[in-house]
């Protein structure tokens, strides 16, 4: 089991994520590939101070890109979907 510092990477913003956020109170976050859901419920509770009510995670697979004649692949990556508890809330900018 790894630190909880090490499970979350970072938040993955997209226009649907804030949509999600705004209509299901739900926040979308880069986390490591071999984390499951437990760890990230742990990891978020614990860094993030707010209670989780579910967590759904997503592998997605890195793209294939090609510069000219050579051929390359961006990383594979594992995205998580936590869905806060009622009343609960967590805001990216703390204090702007």
């Amino acid at each position: 089991m790894s630190s909880r510092y090490d499970v979350i990477r970072g938040p993955y913003l997209t226009e649907k994520g804030s949509h999600l956020k705004e209509s299901q109170n739900t926040v979308l976050l880069k986390v490591r590939r071999d984390a499951n859901k437990i760890e990230v419920k742990k990891a978020v509770e614990e860094l993030l101070k707010v209670k989780v009510d579910s967590v759904r995670t997503i592998n997605c697979k890195g793209k294939k890109k090609r510069l000219g004649k050579y051929a390359g692949k961006r990383p594979d990556w594992k995205k998580a979907m936590v869905m806060l508890k009622k009343g609960e809330k967590f805001d990216l900018v703390e204090g702007a």
